[in-house]
């Protein structure tokens, strides 16, 4: 058909009656594309006569760590953070010898660069402020989370197939009725 057997749960906005009991509910089954959807209680989806949760068989099953695995990883990890650390603690020494020399080089410039700024502007030459424009963004990594996906049970299905081609029938027959000729009125 048209689609699979694979229902998306996710949440509606408002609510609607269940495919099921009838009462109001906002979770809602649909197919990837939502070319099928239906309203559903969450304790239908528990139950294994309409649906149950699907299980990837192609997804790669966790395997299990060892605590001396784990404690392999902690090792290093706290020993990467500790070269980390006197590595920073180096180039911060480094960087404050380099700045004491600079300071003394720069004092000199700077007096001079701000008598230049103060003949500019007594010579009226105004210098026109450039917009700031704020860092770029760091763009937000996609949420991680997916939808919980079910399979209806092989009755639940069918009937929702028979559903949707009755719905694609109805549709087609709407289409094709003013082609049709109309019946002869005339008398015989």
């Amino acid at each position: 058909m048209s689609f699979t057997n694979l229902y998306y749960k996710r949440t509606a906005g408002t609510p609607k009656p269940c495919y099921i009991c009838y009462k109001d509910t906002t979770t809602v089954l649909a197919t990837i594309n939502t070319a099928d959807f239906l309203y559903t209680c969450v304790v239908h989806l528990s139950d294994p006569g309409f649906a149950s949760p699907f299980v990837d068989p192609a997804a790669p099953s966790k395997p299990a760590l060892s605590q001396e695995d784990i404690g392999k990883v902690v090792a290093e990890w706290e020993d990467r953070q500790k070269r980390k650390k006197e590595k920073e603690k180096a180039d911060k020494e480094k960087a404050e010898k380099d700045k004491a020399e600079k300071d003394k080089d720069s004092e000199a410039t700077e007096k001079d660069s701000k008598d230049k700024d103060k003949a500019k502007d007594k010579a009226g030459n105004d210098s026109t402020d450039s917009l700031k424009v704020p860092g770029s963004l760091s763009p937000k990594s996609p949420s991680t989370a997916t939808h919980e996906r079910y399979t209806l049970h092989r009755d639940m299905f069918s009937l929702r197939q028979g559903e949707h081609r009755k719905r694609r029938q109805a549709a087609q027959a709407k289409e094709l009725a003013p082609r049709l000729p109309g019946a002869p009125r005339g008398t015989l």
